[in-house]
Order: C-alpha cells, then sequence, then structure tokens
C-alpha cells in the first residue's frame, strides 16, 4: 500500500505573517519502494516527513496513508492509524536503558495489544532480520550507535507498518555504518512491501535506494515536479 501527498501545503506563524515550510508539495511513494527526500536544513524535509506521519495537519493538501484519507480524522483516529499502519525511524534510537534489544520491540507490540508469544516470536524474527539474533539479550549500553539504530528500524516494522517513514538514520554514523544502515532500509523495504520515505541532507549513501526527490524551499526541485 503507497502513500500519497498531494498538493499539500502547510505555514507556520512568523511574527504578523505566516511562514510557508510546505508549497503545493505531491508525492507518491509506491508499496515496496523506497524515495529519499533530500535538501539542506531549512528545506521543509522535517515538516514533509511530519505531515506524512500525521503529527502534523497541512493547511490544504490531502494525505494518503494505505489507501486511507486523513481528511477529516479525530485526534484518536490519527493516533489509531500512526499505531497500525506507519512505523518512524527517529533520528536518535531513544531506546529504553533498562530493556534489551528483543523487549523494546515487545513493548511496541504490546501497546497494540499483542500476546506475549506472538509478540516474542515477531521481535526475534525482525532483530535475525537485522542482523542482531546473536544480541537480542543486549541493552542499549552493550550495543555500538548502528547496532542500536538497527534495533530501531527493527521496532518501526514491529506492527507490520503499510508506510515507514526514516528521519536522518545515518546522521551519528560513520560514512561505512551510514551506508549499511541504509542498505538495510532498502533492502526490508523491498523485502516487507512498505512504502518508505528516507529523509537526510547526505547524498552520499543513496545508491541503492529508488528515487530522490529533492526539496528546496518548501517545494520539489522542478525535474520532479
Amino acid at each position: 500500500m503507497s502513500l500519497n501527498l498531494n498538493d499539500v501545503t502547510l505555514t507556520y506563524p512568523d511574527g504578523d505573517q505566516r511562514l510557508v515550510a510546505l508549497d503545493r508539495v505531491t508525492l507518491d511513494v509506491p508499496a515496496g519502494k523506497v524515495t529519499a527526500v533530500v535538501g539542506p536544513s531549512g528545506s521543509g524535509k522535517s515538516s514533509l516527513l511530519a505531515v506524512a506521519a500525521t503529527l502534523i495537519t497541512p493547511d490544504s493538501g490531502t494525505v494518503t496513508i494505505a489507501g486511507t484519507s486523513t481528511a477529516g480524522l479525530s485526534r484518536g483516529a490519527l493516533a489509531d492509524l500512526r499505531r497500525k499502519k506507519i512505523g518512524i525511524v527517529f533520528q536518535q534510537p531513544n531506546l529504553l536503558p533498562s530493556l534489551t534489544a528483543v523487549e523494546q520491540l515487545q513493548v511496541t507490540a504490546a501497546i497494540d495489544g499483542r500476546s506475549t508469544s506472538d509478540a516474542r516470536s515477531r521481535a526475534l524474527e525482525l532483530l535475525d532480520a537485522v542482523g542482531l539474533a546473536d544480541h537480542s539479550d543486549r541493552r542499549p549500553h552493550q550495543l555500538s550507535g548502528g547496532q542500536r539504530q538497527r534495533v530501531n528500524i527493527a521496532r518501526a516494522l514491529m506492527n507490520d507498518p503499510s508506510v515507514l517513514l526514516v528521519d536522518e538514520p545515518t546522521s551519528a554514523l560513520d560514512h561505512e555504518r551510514g551506508a549499511d544502515i541504509v542498505d538495510l532500509i532498502t533492502g526490508l523495504t523491498h523485502r516487507q512491501g512498505t512504502a518508505t520515505v528516507l529523509v537526510t541532507h547526505d547524498r552520499a549513501h543513496l545508491v541503492a535506494v529508488d528515487d530522490v526527490i529533492p526539496v528546496i524551499d518548501g517545494r520539489i526541485a522542478a525535474e520532479h515536479a
């Protein structure tokens, strides 16, 4: 199932005026594909991700997640949509210090009401998929930065989302580990069939992605418009 933003405009108050963060942005990300959104700081990348995640409601335009339009949905309905259909990989893993890798994932499933045994089985399966099968019982301080980010990615996939949104996943990693993380996200997207948006300012790791969308001053660059 795909992610679609159609003619989305988002503004923020700026004194007596409004600052335009997104200017009539249209973006379609099909299932099983990774679209990288690139641009300098302040270009609108984070705003685009927040709108796609239904964390911010745009001034105008529509957002459709796996066939469901977010227009008119209540805050509770949006939260339910995020929990069931959207996986978010934050820039910092923000893992709970006292929990092991497998427990980090199990907590996510518990919030969604899954049984303990089913959650553990799914968690172990995902940790194996991200190359951490032998690290399931380790806590965050026992993992490297790259390994913590892999747990972060596995956690985002725990509830089988239709849409995966990834925010600057390589910002705290060196070049080699950053490239590994992008390759991992791309491979998982193709296998899991998610519609994935990867936001980054760094073009160096984007050889493996399916499409690259430059954003400048809140607009998609002309060649992709």
